[in-house]
């Protein structure tokens, strides 16, 4: 497996196929592109293919939060997201603060994250 801090070299096409695979969605190109051009990427490759992401969007001094952990479904359980979540705690210059699926809760502690304020949402129309 080949990590990636930092990784400028992620496209939008790349992105968008494998996010595609973990969330089904309709994404816009150039909208991701400007996406990507604004948080640290973390990426996880097998062989050049993209398995797994987690992006963090930082004002690198008061606050940064992970904006999603990905790992391809037939990717899962192999050590590449708990991979991932190191590298973001070793790069990262800020706390990092992050909303979590409820299924995911125990991979987040079992990697040594603390449960901390609940989450909330104010959903915008597209």
């Amino acid at each position: 497996m080949d990590y990636k801090v930092d990784d400028r070299e992620l496209s939008a096409l790349v992105f968008i196929s494998f996010v595609n695979q973990v969330w089904k969605g309709d994404y816009d190109i150039e909208q991701t592109k400007s996406a990507l051009s604004k948080t640290l990427n973390i990426t996880a490759y097998d062989n050049k293919k993209l398995v797994g992401c987690l992006r963090i969007l930082s004002d690198g001094y008061y606050f940064g939060t992970i904006t999603e952990l990905l790992v391809l479904p037939q990717y899962q359980k192999r050590g590449i997201g708990s991979k991932l979540l190191q590298l973001a705690k070793d790069n990262t210059p800020t706390m990092l603060y992050f909303g979590s699926q409820p299924t995911a809760e125990n991979f987040y502690e079992k990697n040594g994250c603390q449960k901390s304020l609940q989450a909330y949402i104010i959903k915008k129309e597209r």
